[in-house]
């Protein structure tokens, strides 16, 4: 049976649908004024699992996935280029759903912007303030009044006594407590606004999400997630918000992604950032590995690397560890060269298919459902068990990988027909050098096959080949 960690209870416990049969779930998406890092990808193909996992266990998911298309960091880089907002956004968002197609990602069910909902917030915003939640503020400002709520602070774990505004919130002279929040923001000259009882303005972050969740999804909802800098303030904030308005639970489980960071040259692990050179977007880290690993497999190997490790864990990322996981890769698409399987399902009695569905009932534990595929893919070399294929690739595309011809990953992606005519002339006059004995020449082709990162591999089929 399915169990879930959720950060509000901090306890994982069985997972139990609102609707039989059916699950609403909503993940933050990312603010469109740059291209995405891997830290996104990090959050973002850990999502994708959980509900390819629901679907693969019966359930019928609605994924929501926000943009958010109207901020202080939208506003000051679109001024920066000389650009319209609309134009910035609309060219990051669809930079963004590249990128999350390259990483094998599903599309949302809906992919809803924040300025499309206006209306939608300020309703909520208004009940807010019937309910004496909120309050126009000296500057204009419409601001949620934080120690109304008594439960705040308990997603995050943070007594409201010591808590900061959030770093999204520039603290206005018109709260009353500096720990107040922004619902609705005056406009200033030449920002994009919108009319409302408290006059022209724009939404604060925070609300955005409440009222897209409310309503694509419903008042509660069955599990929201996002990445671990999302607990404190947005998702604090969401739920102030969520249930202050509806007096229910906003949602049931709440889902984090855990910590990215990077590797440094002297060994050392720290946050990703700018500042410090090793900001890694998506764009940059599949550039480096299609050009290592082949045009049009690197994304692969970015995906089994994030897949490596269970979704909650810390993970660093590094060229060294991207190189494991491509290792890892091979092994396993060496079980499946020259193999189709028996062409059945996924039979979930079978031992390895039921601790792989155990693994993943674990709060999505992906680290050891991928230790199964290997233990499968050891299992097949032994006994070349075409049943044991099946059940390797109907697993593995589960997770949305061995999806790819299993020869041509192994030969690097190699698109260059010229190329490829080389190795496999070599490899001719290779075979034709052995049958005349001649084994200093092949000797001599395989070594410098070798030095150019080819690989060659005799067996009873022939010889075939792997770039390395």
């Amino acid at each position: 049976m399915l169990s879930i960690y959720s950060t509000y209870s901090r306890e994982q416990r069985p997972f139990k649908s609102i609707e039989p049969g059916r699950v609403r779930m909503y993940v933050c998406g990312v603010t469109v004024y740059d291209y995405c890092h891997i830290g996104h990808g990090r959050t973002f193909v850990a999502f994708d699992v959980v509900r390819r996992w629901l679907e693969a266990s019966g359930y019928q998911v609605t994924f929501v996935r926000n943009i958010t298309d109207v901020d202080d960091k939208i506003i000051r880089r679109a001024a920066e280029r000389g650009i319209t907002t609309d134009a910035l956004t609309a060219e990051f968002a669809k930079a963004m759903q590249e990128d999350m197609i390259a990483l094998g990602c599903l599309a949302p069910t809906f992919e809803p912007r924040a300025t499309e909902y206006i209306p939608q917030m300020l309703g909520l915003i208004e009940k807010l303030e019937e309910k004496g939640y909120a309050y126009h503020a000296a500057d204009g400002d419409v601001d949620y009044s934080v120690r109304g709520f008594k439960n705040y602070g308990h997603l995050s774990g943070k007594s409201i006594d010591d808590l900061q505004s959030g770093a999204r919130v520039q603290v206005g002279q018109g709260k009353r407590d500096p720990l107040d929040f922004v619902l609705w923001k005056s406009a200033k000259p030449g920002e994009p606004q919108w009319t409302s009882k408290w006059g022209c303005g724009r939404p604060g972050w925070h609300i955005e999400c409440s009222a897209m969740a409310m309503n694509l999804l419903g008042e509660t909802i069955d599990i929201h997630g996002g990445g671990p800098d999302l607990i404190f303030p947005h998702h604090e904030n969401e739920i102030a918000q969520s249930e202050a308005a509806t007096g229910k639970t906003f949602a049931n489980y709440w889902m984090h992604s855990g910590p990215l960071r990077v590797r440094a040259a002297d060994g050392t692990e720290e946050k990703m950032s700018k500042s410090l050179g090793n900001f890694w977007t998506i764009r940059d880290a599949l550039k480096e590995t299609n050009e290592a690993y082949g045009d049009g497999f690197g994304a692969e190997v970015l995906r089994f690397f994030l897949l490596r490790s269970q979704y909650r864990s810390p993970i660093t990322f590094s060229s060294g560890l991207i190189e494991e996981a491509h290792k890892g890769l091979v092994r396993l698409y060496t079980a499946l060269k020259g193999r189709k399987g028996d062409g059945q399902p996924i039979d979930w009695n079978e031992p390895y298919a039921a601790r792989f569905r155990e693994a993943m009932d674990d709060d999505f534990n992906t680290a050891q459902a991928v230790a199964v595929l290997f233990e499968l893919a050891t299992e097949i070399n032994r006994t070349g068990s075409e049943e044991l294929v099946r059940q390797l690739l109907g697993l593995g595309h589960i997770l949305n990988i061995l999806t790819n011809d299993p020869e041509k990953f192994l030969q690097g992606g190699v698109q260059d027909a010229g190329e490829e005519a080389r190795i496999e002339a070599l490899i001719a006059e290779r075979a034709a050098a052995k049958k005349a004995k001649n084994f200093a020449r092949a000797d001599e082709i395989r070594k410098g096959l070798l030095a150019e990162g080819v690989e060659l591999q005799d067996g009873p089929g022939g010889t075939t080949w792997r770039r390395i």
